[in-house]
């Protein structure tokens, strides 16, 4: 991957207040880019009080194995094995180079580490919790939605133990044709056990978001970085 010119794209942003005290880098599922999750940002209703920035980066364009070689935008390649999906950790590990780059940005703008939010959508969730509880310091949380992580066991060995009460909400529909919600809802067990302060939440969809979702999200980005919140 070309980190380099990955750098040159601009993320989408958007303030909800002026002068924010807290940050949330949202990362998009495969194929799609930054605009994706633009319009959660009002539909959230967060309170006015509450000024945050919400960051939408682009990943990078590739072929991407399990879609025929074809390229799009993808945080990392995928592939199909005799033992399921088979996600390209030199990827991934490239991701969390590209992403620990636009935490730093935010430090650099006066948000701490305490006050920033990783969040993703499936490929971009799995990314989020794999760069989040990696990260030398304690971030604010982190929202993986839709997602399943590369590998829990090596995830949760190689979790800093100072991150394991970093608050954690995990999400998906018990209808994903794309990721088995058994599994999803397996990994967020193992990662429970390993410690991990993790809010498990589950919804009558498919792969996608809903309302009551939308609206359970609301409350948790409220309640880890609104007044009186750890950071």
């Amino acid at each position: 991957m070309d980190v380099e010119k990955f750098k040159d794209e601009t993320p989408v942003e958007i303030e909800t207040g002026p002068a924010p005290t807290a940050s949330v880098i949202w990362l998009h599922g495969l194929g799609a880019d930054g605009h994706d999750f633009e319009p959660i940002v009002p539909e959230l209703d967060l309170p006015g009080a509450l000024a945050l920035r919400f960051v939408f980066p682009h990943a990078p364009y590739r072929p991407v194995t399990i879609n025929g070689g074809h390229v799009m935008r993808a945080w990392y390649d995928m592939a199909l094995a005799e033992r399921g999906v088979v996600q390209n950790a030199e990827d991934i590990r490239a991701a969390e180079e590209i992403i620990r780059q636009l935490i730093q940005n935010e430090n650099a703008r006066g948000i701490a580490p305490g006050r920033i939010v990783l969040a993703g959508f499936s490929q971009g969730g799995a990314v989020a919790l794999h760069t989040g509880l990696r990260y030398p310091q304690r971030l604010a949380g982190i929202l993986a939605l839709s997602t399943l992580p590369p590998d829990v066991d090596e995830l949760a060995r190689t979790a800093r133990r100072a991150d394991t009460g970093i608050p954690v909400f995990m999400a998906h529909g018990r209808n994903d044709p794309l990721i088995p919600f058994a599994l999803a809802r397996e990994a967020a067990r193992r990662l429970a056990e390993n410690g991990m302060s993790m809010e498990w939440h589950e919804y009558a969809m498919a792969h996608g978001v809903v309302p009551e979702e939308i609206a359970d999200i609301s409350r948790w980005l409220t309640r880890i970085l609104g007044a009186g919140a750890p950071g």
